[in-house]
């Protein structure tokens, strides 16, 4: 069985710490986990 969770969220609402949490309970369980971050580029004008 596959099970894909995907997390979004902004600044301060704890999502890499969520992300960090659920991330190490899957290696504990030996799964396999991927994990991103992305940051939007600043347009100085």
């Amino acid at each position: 069985m596959k099970t894909d969770i995907i997390l979004c969220g902004v600044g301060g609402q704890g999502i890499l710490s969520i992300a960090t949490v659920i991330g190490e309970a899957a290696m504990h369980e030996n799964l396999y986990i991927k994990q991103a971050q992305s940051h939007p580029q600043r347009l100085d004008r």
